[in-house]
């Protein structure tokens, strides 16, 4: 199954955009989504930023999958 997730972007250099979930980061690209800055919420999918969300869709999609996949994605949505 394919996700894409909304994460919020903590920094961003060379290497992508780092952005976190429950603690966790990875790097991502923002190729589809130059427009994105620190402190922006995007959907993420394969590494790939897709769109940039405002903070209530990005907390009403976390919320949705999180009741979609249970525990596995359960847990306090992304902090602001």
């Amino acid at each position: 199954m394919c996700l894409a997730v909304p994460l919020k972007i903590e920094s961003i250099d060379s290497e992508g955009a780092t952005v976190t979930l429950d603690g966790n980061s990875l790097v991502v690209s923002l190729a589809a989504v130059p427009e994105a800055r620190v402190g922006d919420w995007v959907l993420v999918h394969a590494g790939l930023a897709i769109t940039v969300l405002d903070e209530r869709e990005a907390r009403e999609t976390f919320e949705l999958l999180a009741e979609a996949l249970g525990p596995d994605l359960r847990g306090e949505a992304p902090q602001s």
